[in-house]
């Protein structure tokens, strides 16, 4: 088996996160969706998380900012199956000094079909479809094999 089936519930484990230039534009975002994100676990980047807690009181659990690693740790938590859902309000018009720690977030998010907004129209046609309200089978590589058969050839 190539692939193995996975289940987004139908309470989404959503990440959020925002550069600098873009944190406010988050926010009035999560104000403007906050009764539909008030029916999902939510969790953050450390500066971010705070901003949109204390903006909204939407209560978002924080890890590390992402140039100390809060990137990193969301990406471990897809891999772990407890974020299924990313919204990352990326500045495509400023240099970030943790650009590969991005880069390694928005890989691993594909890798594990995990549907990620980087800009509010994305955001927003996410929010709003029906899938949020339901359960939503995907398909990701079966890593055990993958790591069974790579063993076999070294």
């Amino acid at each position: 088996m190539d692939f193995l089936t996975l289940t987004i519930g139908k309470q989404k484990n959503i990440a959020l996160i925002a550069h600098d230039q873009k944190k406010h534009e988050l926010i009035e975002w999560c104000e403007a969706h906050k009764e539909i994100l008030k029916g999902h676990f939510l969790c953050g980047t450390g500066t971010t998380a705070r901003m949109i807690t204390e903006a909204t009181g939407l209560p978002v659990k924080g890890y590390n900012s992402g140039p100390l690693g809060g990137d990193q740790q969301i990406g471990a938590k897809i891999v772990e199956g407890r974020v299924d859902f990313v919204i990352f309000f990326s500045d495509p018009l400023t240099a970030q000094p943790h650009d590969t720690d991005v880069k390694a977030l928005l890989r691993i998010a594909q890798v594990y079909d995990i549907p990620i907004a980087n800009n509010k129209a994305t955001a927003d046609f996410l929010i709003t479809s029906p899938l949020m309200s339901e359960e939503y089978e995907h398909n990701v590589v079966n890593f055990h094999q993958n790591i069974r058969e790579r063993a076999s050839t070294l």
